[in-house]
């Protein structure tokens, strides 16, 4: 069984064990499904380093969409604006294009190149797909590019803006939970139990 699997498990026996009986195993379940829901996933070093590049190589995107059709625009050959664009920007994305430079320089064909720039990182898809579609058609990519940069930057703003939002219920509700049991006490407690003595007198 995965780390991922097992966590939830232990921190429900865990609970059983620190608090005992019928409230333990009740007290257990809930901790363990709470731990399944909120404890973030156990992930090896590979998978975390994949992940970090393919954040990277979407933050890059918008950028190298720009840089890649100002060269293209300027009747640069696809191997010397890749070459050109591969120095302006940082690793990883770096590295993607001077492997297709590189291949693009030897007379490999244009679109296996681009298309293997994007193997492994499928919001890199759109770019490859728009430089094959300029190398097969000879259209103008400034346009292209220049409209899939804008979209990749709309995208990522709307993330953005929805962490925000999730970070401010995630904040707001631990205060909810806190707040919740003092208004129960001292709001609807009070009211219950007036209403019960009331009753409890007329009968």
């Amino acid at each position: 069984m995965s780390p991922e699997h097992c966590l939830p498990w232990l921190v429900a026996l865990g609970a059983m064990a620190v608090v005992g009986g019928v409230t333990g195993a009740a007290v257990g379940l809930l901790a363990g499904l709470g731990a399944r829901r909120l404890v973030p996933r156990l992930r090896s070093p590979a998978a975390r380093r994949a992940a970090e590049e393919h954040e990277l190589l979407v933050r890059q995107l918008p950028l190298t969409a720009d840089l890649l059709a100002a060269c293209l625009g300027s009747c640069s050959a696809p191997a010397l604006a890749a070459a050109a664009v591969a120095e302006s920007v940082e690793p990883p994305m770096r590295d993607r294009l001077a492997a297709a430079a590189a291949q693009l320089s030897l007379g490999a064909a244009p679109e296996s190149c681009w298309e293997e720039m994007a193997v492994g990182c499928p919001p890199l898809g759109p770019l490859a797909q728009c430089l094959v579609r300029t190398t097969l058609s000879g259209a103008p990519p400034a346009a292209a590019l220049a409209g899939l940069a804008q979209a990749q930057r709309a995208t990522a703003v709307r993330a953005a803006h929805a962490r925000v939002r999730r970070a401010g219920v995630l904040a707001t509700a631990p205060l909810g939970l806190c707040f919740l049991p003092a208004f129960v006490l001292v709001g609807v407690a009070p009211v219950v139990m007036g209403l019960t003595s009331g009753f409890a007198h007329r009968i």
